[in-house]
């Protein structure tokens, strides 16, 4: 079965402030999130940039047999159970993964999201007890939620404290689990429907207003010609774009990867 393929992120016609942030904070995720902002109805293109935009990001080492992506050499970036191993001497097993986009759907419960956790398992096994949810996938890769100005508050409420803390904790009667959760927060909005909390916002390092292009003779041209071309020959187009898309591959391998 061939892949999936998806629009060239350089290929992608005008929206050039807010491609510039989304490769500012792959080169340097200290920035922090990114909020793209515009009316969908004039179909701005904001969720194709974000999904294009996977395709840049660099690969990194990951502990092989860990569902959290932990860090096989900063035991700072651990889960419980890869910092056990790494104390007791142990080699752990190193996988390198493409790093990706973690979609957050607004339907989202807390335990899809925070991930569940079985006690009697947690008091004899620790962290393996642990069923990963959203937060363990993102861990070190992007989240990305989509209208995130309709999102439940107490989901919110919930990312930032995983945010601001890079840890997710899970406590059910008196037992507690964590793993790292430290992850690059995208999100897209319009802002017709809804303003975003001040808290959520003051997340985001770089906020870009996104509006689509008016002139029907010039750049709206253009994105027809291209998606025309792009659907009639997906794999030739996206071939024809490749060579650009790794140069921009490297220039994020030394930021989120690292």
């Amino acid at each position: 079965m061939s892949r999936r393929v998806v629009f060239p992120f350089p290929a992608i016609v005008g929206m050039e402030k807010a491609k510039l942030a989304l490769l500012a904070v792959a080169v340097n995720p200290s920035i922090g999130g990114v909020l793209l902002r515009g009316g969908d109805k004039g179909g701005t293109g904001k969720t194709t940039l974000v999904r294009s935009f996977a395709d840049v990001l660099p690969e990194i080492e990951v502990v092989a047999d860990c569902p959290f992506n932990c860090d096989p050499h900063d035991p700072q970036l651990m889960c419980d159970s890869c910092y056990a191993r790494y104390q007791r001497g142990e080699k752990l097993p190193v996988a390198v993964r493409k790093m990706r986009v973690v979609d957050l759907p607004l339907s989202i419960t807390v335990d899809r999201l925070i991930g569940t956790l079985d006690i009697r398992r947690a008091i004899t096994e620790g962290v393996r007890a642990l069923q990963p949810g959203l937060l363990a996938e993102a861990n070190r890769n992007i989240l990305y939620i989509d209208e995130v100005n309709l999102l439940d508050d107490y989901i919110v409420d919930v990312i930032l404290d995983a945010a601001a803390y890079g840890w997710n904790i899970v406590e059910r009667e008196g037992v507690s689990v964590r793993h790292p959760a430290r992850f690059v927060l995208i999100a897209s909005m319009n802002p017709e429907e809804g303003e975003l909390r001040p808290q959520l916002l003051d997340r985001f390092g770089l906020v870009v207003d996104v509006e689509a292009p008016q002139d029907p003779g010039g750049v709206r041209a253009e994105i027809v010609r291209r998606v025309e071309e792009f659907n009639r020959d997906p794999e030739g187009f996206y071939r024809r774009w490749e060579p650009r898309l790794r140069g921009l591959g490297r220039g994020g391998s030394r930021g989120l990867g690292s």
